[in-house]
């Protein structure tokens, strides 16, 4: 049965850091890649940060210089580092495990900036 875990949301102040963690299992982590994504209420969801199998990172240029995608692949978990964290990250955020056609979603984990 393949399940994804996030974690680590919650409240944080502006200028605040979190690092969110979905731990995997049912399925072979390492073989897969992990993207993070968000979705605040009223929008759609978008892309966060992406590593492959392999652990090369990508990021939307939005996304770019306040959030780092990583991998432990002998904790089947993926991380994302938010640091300098802004009102307008409010959102619900996911990952999803990716290998060609197949994708598999968490539940999400709700971050909230606000003072």
């Amino acid at each position: 049965q393949v399940q994804l875990a996030e974690s680590g949301g919650g409240l944080v102040q502006p200028g605040g850091s979190l690092r969110l963690s979905c731990t995997a299992s049912g399925f072979t982590f390492s073989t897969y890649a992990m993207n993070w994504y968000r979705q605040a209420a009223g929008k759609e969801r978008e892309l966060v940060a992406s590593i492959s199998s392999g652990g090369i990172t990508w990021y939307p240029d939005s996304m770019k210089g306040r959030f780092t995608i990583s991998r432990d692949n002998a904790k089947n978990t993926v991380y994302l580092q938010m640091n300098s964290l802004k009102p307008e990250d409010t959102a619900v955020y996911y990952c999803k495990a990716i290998y060609g056609r197949y994708g598999y979603w968490g539940q999400g984990t709700q971050v909230t900036v606000s003072s």
